[in-house]
């Protein structure tokens, strides 16, 4: 019994989607692209001063 309601309610989703297809309803909704992480580093505007200074080059 149990597997007829279940056969019968199948089949009535599948009577609703292709009635709602019609007019141009979709049920299933199309997986989202993950969004692209970019991680920047802000350079600093004045030389830190120190004690000791290193040559170093500056990459940005």
């Amino acid at each position: 019994m149990q597997a007829l309601i279940e056969l019968l309610a199948g089949f009535i989703a599948l009577l609703a989607a292709a009635a709602l297809a019609q007019f141009g309803v979709i049920l299933d909704s199309p997986a989202r692209a993950d969004r692209e992480v970019h991680r920047v580093s802000d350079c600093p505007q004045a030389p830190t001063e120190a004690l000791l200074t290193a040559q170093s080059k500056n990459d940005c």
